[in-house]
């Protein structure tokens, strides 16, 4: 199957006989959702686009987008949500030496911005690692990624790590372009070959970097009959991942809607219509009379400072949901409104 969106309309690999007994006992009473990210992570997809070379484990920067490829790799195999998102260009500058404070940990990065590659510079204040048989590192930098050489131990770090990990005055907001499920047992986007977000990549990769935020969420079930997850009836695998399924294809087809529109032009028909049937039925299944998806994260910096073409500019995007023939009614709560926790 070639789709981008596989899991939505997956087949079930079994016969369907022999998963009727532990297909999910359902309850009747009306439910109501709160979903909310129990974490969150991005990866640079820029470094896994065009199909690398497998990289080198000897070097660091090798281990890391080893380490990079494994966190993918292992969400592909999940139902986590992913969003595709764009940021200004950033650099390292090797051409430039990096410049220690006195008596101290603080190390200024030179760093080129924007595609006309402006000049600046990052100030940064490192902490000694355990491991570290050095009190200060040596320092190597090329265009993407800054190693510190600690000794004991050698690291390195992207320099959208290095953004996210320290404060700076580089306050740019995170543009999301498309929503998908990382739920794919071909696993195209950990190996850079899911079509629609090459195509994202390919549209802005001259003038944007292109990250992945995966977020794992969290749903809260509210009914009088209790979450039917819990139900001792659905601890199978295939229960549990039948009412886990029905959540995340639900936040999957909000989100979409959200920051990608109420037309959703970059989808085709086909895929619009089948995400509306789906939408009933979840909705049917699970009486599920609203919903709120609350995309706050503790600890959050800049980068989750998120906005598209149709949703403005928040780190605090909350969404008050309910279905509505099909079609999924969003009110997005004010930000100073929105109190944590149940509604």
């Amino acid at each position: 199957m070639t789709s981008d969106y596989p899991d939505l309309i997956a087949d079930i690999p079994e016969p369907y006989s022999e998963l009727m007994p532990d297909m999910p006992v359902r309850t009747s009473a009306p439910q109501t959702w709160n979903v909310t990210v129990a974490d969150a992570k991005f990866h640079w997809y820029d470094l896994i686009a065009g199909f690398p070379a497998v990289p080198d484990i000897r070097d660091p920067v090798g281990r890391y987008l080893r380490r990079m490829q494994f966190d993918l790799e292992a969400a592909v195999e999940k139902r986590l949500i992913y969003c595709v998102v764009n940021r200004p260009i950033i650099r390292l500058d090797p051409s430039r030496s990096v410049q220690w404070g006195f008596f101290s940990l603080k190390l200024t990065l030179p760093v080129l911005v924007g595609v006309e590659q402006k000049r600046d510079t990052l100030t940064i204040e490192l902490s000694v690692p355990m491991a570290a048989t050095l009190k200060k590192p040596s320092v190597s930098l090329n265009e993407r990624f800054v190693t510190f050489n600690w000794g004991g131990l050698i690291e390195a770090r992207s320099i959208h790590d290095i953004l996210q990990d320290y404060p700076n005055q580089f306050t740019a907001p995170s543009t999301v372009r498309y929503v998908g499920q990382t739920r794919d047992p071909a696993g195209r986007l950990a190996k850079a070959r899911l079509t629609a977000v090459q195509r994202v990549h390919q549209k802005y990769s001259e003038d944007q970097d292109t990250l992945l935020l995966v977020q794992r969420m969290s749903v809260e079930v509210l009914s009088e009959q209790g979450d039917p997850a819990e139900l001792s009836a659905n601890q199978n695998a295939v229960a549990a991942d039948a009412l886990q399924k029905d959540r995340m294809d639900l936040v999957e087809c909000t989100l979409i809607r959200y920051f990608e529109g109420e037309q959703m032009r970059g989808r085709l028909e086909p895929e619009l219509q089948m995400r509306r049937e789906r939408v009933r039925e979840i909705g049917a299944a699970n009486n599920l009379q609203q919903f709120r998806i609350d995309l706050r994260l503790e600890g959050a910096d800049n980068y989750h400072d998120l906005m598209s073409e149709h949703a403005a500019m928040s780190r605090s995007h909350v969404l008050d949901c309910r279905i509505v023939d099909g079609e999924i009614a969003i009110t997005r709560v004010p930000d100073k409104a929105a109190p944590a926790g149940k509604h």
